[in-house]
């Protein structure tokens, strides 16, 4: 169950689906109508329409009732929730009487401010008694968790990807496909929000052009700030993308990768650029450390000096960017190939309905 179905989430969510009916389970995907939903049936997977919003509000009683009608039909064996949203309603839903997973992919606390943070840290308090197995995607997000306060069995699930779709290509076939010039270029894959920090990396891109005047930057995505940052923005060498499900190609015409985010609970970008075999620079937010490695660098958390120093070296120097490149690739494929995700949540699940029984 999810309420995401974009981006990040709703990639882990379609995986472990696949994955799971693959070893002869009966698997429904239970989220609001839209691109995780379509995906899904595509792929020969039961869903259920659950309309939710993104964040808990007036609607929010009204969508656990949705919620329960759903899962009394389902009648499923084990619940897995993702995202907080699924996490508040399904476990109010269930309330602990079928073994459940909750899989945050970002604590919800990590984001809120004043009243609604601590809400929302009193409530993950009280539902780990509605959680049979908690699994966060970095040891970053398992010690957060724990720190608020957060008790009962827990594991940490590296989030995975596509070692086959993302691999290291030509640099040039790919910017010729996309119709993108031959010169030193920034890539930043991600919804264009707040949270995701472009406004960060626009803020440190003049000083990147001031040290690498031929420089482009490529923004892939779309999102409620799309049209204010875009408007305050009268840089040509900026390349508004607008939202593209096939970004393999836009890692490969990358000389690096950059991830800006406020908050992550362990973002897929970074994992699909490394096994593009593209260097990183991300600041120091949750999963990014442990993700990372030798593959880029992974900078203070908002220091826009020190984005717009780790992006420069790296356009200048593209030989000693690709040599993260390579050992990103490497690191992807010893710890991060979803394969290894799909078959820890698999064990989870097994042990869990071994015990109910």
């Amino acid at each position: 169950m999810s309420q995401p179905v974009t981006a990040g989430v709703a990639e882990v969510v379609l995986h472990l689906a696949r994955a799971q009916r693959d070893l002869g389970w009966a698997v429904t995907v239970v989220c609001p109508p839209g691109p995780l939903a379509d995906r899904a049936r595509a792929a020969g997977v039961a869903v259920r329409a659950w309309p939710a919003r993104r964040h808990p509000g007036p609607g929010t009683a009204a969508e656990v009732v949705r919620l329960r009608r759903v899962l009394r039909d389902v009648a499923p064996d084990v619940v897995h929730l993702h995202s907080s949203k699924a996490g508040l309603a399904g476990r109010l839903v269930v309330r602990g009487r079928r073994p459940t997973l909750f899989q945050p992919h970002l604590w919800s606390f990590d984001t809120a401010t004043g009243p609604l943070r601590r809400a929302a840290r009193t409530w993950e308090r009280l539902a780990a008694r509605w959680t049979h197995q908690l699994v966060c995607v970095s040891d970053d997000e398992l010690a957060a968790g724990r720190a608020a306060g957060v008790a009962g069995p827990a594991e940490v699930v590296c989030n995975g990807v596509d070692v086959d779709r993302f691999r290291p290509r030509d640099r040039l076939t790919a910017r010729r496909r996309l119709g993108l010039p031959d010169v030193p270029t920034a890539v930043c894959v991600g919804r264009l929000a707040p949270l995701k920090g472009q406004d960060r990396l626009l803020a440190a891109w003049p000083e990147v052009r001031a040290k690498v005047p031929d420089a482009r930057l490529v923004l892939v995505g779309d999102g409620p700030m799309a049209a204010r940052w875009r408007a305050a923005c009268d840089d040509e060498s900026v390349r508004w993308w607008g939202h593209d499900e096939s970004v393999a190609d836009l890692y490969t015409a990358a000389d690096v990768v950059v991830l800006p985010s406020r908050a992550e609970g362990m973002a897929l970008v970074p994992l699909e650029a490394m096994a593009s075999g593209r260097s990183v620079v991300a600041f120091d937010v949750s999963g990014v450390r442990q993700s990372v490695g030798e593959a880029g660098a992974v900078l203070p958390p908002g220091d826009v000096a020190a984005l717009a120093d780790a992006v420069a070296v790296r356009l200048a120097d593209p030989d000693a960017a690709d040599l993260e490149g390579a050992h990103g690739r490497r690191r992807v494929e010893l710890l991060f190939d979803r394969r290894q995700a799909a078959d820890h949540i698999a064990t989870l699940v097994d042990k869990l309905l071994v015990g109910a029984r």
